[in-house]
């Protein structure tokens, strides 16, 4: 037989009440990208390309290994120019540089 009130004892023991529920703070989006961020970054790329330090990167050495798949190979060369995966923005740059090399067929670097 079951109790119809509650009791002071047991796993779910103590007055009941109900919880506040919390708005989501700003901070937890920090490090998400939102769709503007992600469209004013594209157009920036789309109109002035790479920057210099991934041109310098980006070399025919790398565009040789892409263009083989070796994508980690490539990846582990940008770092030792770059010196981070991060700083290297290795995640996006290899599709573009294929890209640009498919639209320009005289496309060097």
């Amino acid at each position: 037989m079951a109790l119809c009130y509650p009791m002071a004892v047991g796993l779910n023991k103590g007055h009941k009440v109900t919880k506040n529920v919390s708005k989501p703070r700003h901070s937890w989006h920090h490090g998400h990208l939102t769709k503007h961020t992600k469209y004013v970054q594209d157009m920036i790329q789309e109109v002035y390309g790479f920057a210099p330090y991934r041109w310098r990167a980006i070399e025919p050495l790398t565009m040789e290994l892409l263009k083989v798949s070796k994508d980690k190979q490539a990846l582990k060369f940008i770092k030792k120019r770059v010196r981070t995966h991060i700083r290297g923005g290795w995640h996006g740059s290899s599709g573009r540089a294929l890209a640009y090399q498919a639209q320009d067929p005289g496309f060097n670097l």
